[in-house]
């Protein structure tokens, strides 16, 4: 991937896939001319943590869509590579890199809600990992369901859930009673018929059918045979897969009909009223907090170089070559868990060098909220750290 050379394009271009690897970057008319009023209007030049904590705070004042926009933009390439590191822990999971991309960025409202811009953590430290939990939810819930068939997937769905996905189809609120009743006599009929030394949760056989259909007719307004209920059943197992895992599309999708114009054309432009510019940080606090990150990145260096050989070793294999815990254990002649236990001890140890000298140079309290914090920008730091000292000796 071609990092994003300056400000400008940071915050107005989006990642566009060529198949399943980076394409290129692409400007957005709207955002392109955003921001470069905005930086028209600074008489000094900022930085791009000074500009994120710009639109962070006019997102949390306002709530309104081009800071968001700008935002999703800005964290284009966090969401990239936090993909990229979650996505072979699924392998069995038959969803494609842009498809990932999608579920994860889709959620950058969550992560503007979530940070906090005046911790030490920045937006792009807490959205690393942010984007690897969402995506990672995502993914687990979905393998369950796409290895699920139409009657195990009904078995498990609570009562509530196959209402919400129900409503979410825009059913009516007879149709909806009719399918809920239909799935409780299901459920009921199916325990009820089912050997307990069953494994697979397969179709119903036609014995089974009987007893769902006696259940169902002996409460419902009408009477039904098996076939209709069926047929409801297997439109409820469909609604719920819609509910639960539901098609993301681009906004650069084109319009039907219209390959020249895409969704997005459609979006309002939103009136942001008068700048926040005057209301910003300082330039001083900005070039701080750059200090203080230049600092931090030095101590980090100095401790990672008086760890023991054996646990730089493991960082590496970790970070820089990208293997997992199963790998690692598998080459160096170890258990998986001698591998994760000692990692989690390298990382608690940077920690606590971080925790100290924050006490000391800040004067914060390390509470476990900042604890929190600093531990997302430890985990930044080591993924570009090691990513740098991997991509150098590729070109080398």
């Amino acid at each position: 991937m071609r990092p994003r050379q300056n400000i400008l394009e940071m915050f107005s271009t989006f990642l566009q896939f060529d198949g399943e690897r980076f394409g290129n970057w692409v400007y957005d008319g709207r955002l392109r001319r955003s921001m470069q009023n905005c930086l028209g209007q600074s008489t000094t030049k900022q930085s791009e943590g000074f500009w994120a904590i710009y639109w962070h705070k006019s997102w949390q004042k306002r709530c309104n869509s081009l800071a968001e926009e700008h935002l999703s933009a800005y964290l284009q390439e966090t969401c990239f590579w936090a993909v990229k590191r979650v996505m072979p822990q699924f392998s069995s999971v038959q969803c494609s890199l842009s498809d990932c991309f999608q579920i994860a960025i889709a959620e950058v409202p969550k992560i503007l809600k979530g940070c906090d811009p005046d911790q030490k953590a920045s937006l792009k430290s807490y959205s690393t990992v942010a984007f690897g939990n969402i995506l990672r939810d995502a993914l687990r819930q979905k393998k369950e369901i796409d290895f699920c068939n139409d009657w195990a997937l009904l078995l498990k769905l609570s009562r509530k859930r196959l209402q919400e996905a129900l409503q979410n189809a825009g059913l009516t609120e007879e149709t909806i009673a009719s399918y809920l009743l239909a799935w409780k006599c299901f459920t009921d009929g199916y325990i009820l018929s089912k050997s307990p030394k069953a494994r697979k949760l397969e179709k119903p056989d036609e014995q089974t059918w009987e007893v769902i259909t006696q259940l169902y007719n002996r409460e419902g307004k009408t009477q039904l045979n098996p076939q209709t209920l069926e047929k409801w059943l297997l439109a409820c197992a469909k609604y719920a897969r819609s509910y639960l895992y539901p098609v993301v599309t681009s906004l650069n999708t084109p319009k039907f009909g219209q390959p020249d114009s895409e969704l997005q054309d459609d979006l309002p432009d939103p009136n942001d009223g008068e700048s926040l510019l005057d209301n910003l940080i300082a330039t001083e606090a900005a070039e701080t907090q750059q200090n203080l990150q230049q600092e931090i990145h030095n101590l980090l260096i100095t401790t990672l170089a008086k760890l023991p050989a054996q646990s730089q070793l493991l960082l590496q294999l970790y970070y820089q070559q990208g293997l997992t815990q199963q790998q690692i254990a598998k080459q160096q002649e170890l258990q998986q868990y001698q591998v994760s236990r000692q990692l989690s001890k390298t990382r608690e140890a940077l920690l606590l060098a971080v925790s100290k000298w924050s006490q000391e140079k800040t004067h914060i309290s390390t509470t476990s909220i900042v604890v929190k914090h600093i531990s997302a920008v430890l985990e930044e730091w080591l993924q570009n750290y090691f990513g740098n000292l991997q991509s150098n000796s590729s070109k080398e």
